[in-house]
């Protein structure tokens, strides 16, 4: 991991972080690690084709992309022909 992502990944978690007041420190330990959770297994990432961490470190990556593939060629095809069929019966 670069020093920018671990930069990126702090700034992150102190924007949630910093929302709101912690009085115990039990609180704070369970919202880092509600954030933790979230940013790993939750929210996908752009430099990561849009899968989450864990879907990379368990290796789903590719099968997501692979399934990700399939449903947009299936769309593609589905709206060529509604669209074929639309100017058709016009």
């Amino acid at each position: 991991m670069t020093q920018g992502k671990i930069e990126r990944y702090h700034r992150s978690i102190k924007n949630v972080i910093n929302l709101q007041n912690y009085y115990f420190p039990n609180d704070l330990v369970e919202e880092i690690g509600k954030f933790v959770d979230y940013y790993n297994h939750q929210r996908v990432h752009e430099a990561l084709d849009n899968v989450t961490p864990a879907d990379v470190y368990f290796g789903r990556r590719r099968e997501i992309l692979t399934e990700r593939a399939i449903i947009k060629r299936r769309t593609l095809a589905s709206r060529k022909f509604l669209n074929l069929r639309r100017f058709e019966t016009a």
